[in-house]
């Protein structure tokens, strides 16, 4: 399933996540979180934890993708499933992109990839939380036909600074279609 680039995205190859390139995606993951502006963790987990979370989303089916430029991840975009069985029809979505490669439509084409996946495995709602001043990735989930659900105050705090999330979510229909058409 990969899918070939757009102009700015030339050479990127989006892909389902496979054990090899685990040691990559945990460099990409690490990257990103050591930002401090984007994901809840502030550095990756050791990468074994890593490993055994990709592996497992990998067992159970639940869509996981990477963008990869010359065999290294440069980013992902995955969907968890609930655990619970009466929650199991919902999952919460989680990406990142390295700095080098954001502004290209890699976001774009990561998130299209796997909601379809998401759609074929049966999930009737995907969530997401966002911090409110990431205006990039809100108005990304947007144009992808998210919606806001609320705020959740204080959600992180990152060296002494509390950051409001916003809660969204996207929810397909009974035939597996966005019920809220994206703005493409």
């Amino acid at each position: 399933m990969d899918a070939a680039a757009s102009s700015g995205t030339s050479g990127i190859r989006i892909e389902p996540i496979a054990a090899a390139h685990i040691d990559s995606f945990h460099h990409a993951l690490d990257v990103v979180a050591r930002e401090k502006k984007y994901l809840s963790m502030l550095e990756a987990t050791p990468l074994p934890q890593t490993r055994e979370f990709v592996m497992a989303m990998i067992a159970k089916g639940n869509p996981q993708f990477v963008a990869t430029a010359q065999d290294q991840v440069v980013g992902w975009c995955d969907i968890s499933r609930h655990f619970f069985p009466s929650h199991a029809h919902r999952g919460k979505l989680g990406m990142g992109i390295l700095p080098a490669y954001r502004g290209k439509g890699l976001g774009r084409m990561l998130i299209e990839t796997t909601l379809r996946a998401a759609q074929k495995s049966g999930f009737a709602k995907v969530e997401l939380d966002v911090y409110e001043d990431n205006a990039r990735a809100i108005a990304l989930y947007e144009k992808m036909g998210f919606v806001r659900e609320g705020i959740v105050r204080r959600a992180a705090r990152i060296d002494g600074r509390f950051i409001d999330a916003i809660s969204m979510a996207l929810l397909f229909d009974e035939r597996g279609a966005a019920a809220i058409a994206a703005n493409s």
